[in-house]
């Protein structure tokens, strides 16, 4: 679709992105995206976002066809493997790379869209994007993710990880070492104020509790158990960032890159090691453990051969 118009008095002088939104009604950013891909000229030549329109000049806009951001795009997914395939739901060993479902911005590969070329139906009554998901992992971490497959398992597990009777057990390469040895971080976590994009403790966050304990040091780095009690975004990564030990390799929170490069990383050491919750029929206990991918086994017996 194109538009064509003349630059409106009220337009003039002003930065393209943001006349742009407000004359076609759509938001800032993708007015910028338009820009940026060259969609966007001004009497025959194309513009940047942060130019400003010039009174009576000649705009031509092309709109894009783009898939809808919530499409469940059905495509396998490497390193995507069955840890536990039961009736009522599967606990999938989550690849780094893979988010738990689409959203507006992310074009890779996704969980759901994995396990429907996979020829698993998952059936849940959200939104139809987050099809059986009841937990989430981020793109930059791997490990232990179970995905309900009925409508009994969605609702027993989301319920089970809204009453904290979940166990999530996670391992993590933090920079330094942690004092005390064992402990629990209590700190409220929102939004940066000064970055949409992270997370950090901030006064008016939502309480946010993580208990860890050293299982080996190695003086430029140490390897922990991490306990999450409660399961805001980023929260492991932002608690030991707080507590100047961020996990190694997540330059996001501060982490150094020489060690990343030493450890060969490109993103943080962290990992879902270990997953265990009530069995949503018969009520057994059901303990899944996801072994620690080629990245990660490099970096920690790097780490080893050095100590």
């Amino acid at each position: 679709m194109t538009e064509t118009f003349i630059v409106p008095g009220e337009a003039a002088g002003r930065r393209i992105d943001a006349a742009l939104a407000a004359l076609l009604g759509i938001s800032r950013s993708a007015a910028a995206l338009l820009c940026a891909e060259g969609h966007v000229l001004q009497d025959g030549s194309a513009v940047g976002k942060s130019e400003k329109f010039r009174p009576g000049a000649s705009i031509q806009v092309t709109i894009p066809e783009r898939r809808d951001p919530l499409a469940v795009v059905v495509e396998p997914v490497d390193g995507l493997d069955i840890l536990l395939d039961d009736d009522e739901f599967v606990v999938i060993d989550k690849p780094v790379g893979v988010a738990a479902h689409p959203s507006p911005g992310w074009v890779g590969p996704t969980v759901v869209g994995g396990l429907a070329a996979a020829g698993y139906r998952i059936s849940t009554s959200g939104a139809q994007e987050r099809a059986g998901i009841v937990h989430r992992l981020d793109v930059g971490t791997s490990g232990a993710m179970v995905v309900a497959k009925t409508e009994h398992a969605y609702t027993v597990l989301k319920q089970a990880f809204r009453d904290r009777t979940v166990e999530k057990v996670y391992h993590a390469v933090v920079q330094g070492l942690p004092d005390p040895l064992q402990g629990t971080i209590d700190a409220p976590i929102g939004r940066h104020p000064g970055h949409d994009w992270r997370f950090a403790v901030i006064e008016d966050g939502r309480p946010s509790i993580t208990h860890y304990e050293v299982l080996e040091a190695f003086g430029k780095a140490t390897l922990v158990e991490v306990h999450l009690e409660t399961g805001r975004t980023h929260q492991i990564r932002v608690h030991f960032s707080a507590l100047r030990h961020p996990c190694a390799g997540d330059l996001t929170y501060g982490a150094d890159p020489k060690l990343a490069a030493e450890l060969g990383l490109t993103r943080q050491w962290l990992h879902a090691h270990r997953l265990g919750f009530t069995h949503p029929s018969s009520g057994e206990w059901v303990s899944v453990t996801s072994p620690y991918p080629q990245d990660l086994h490099y970096a920690l017996e790097h780490l080893r051969d050095g100590h």
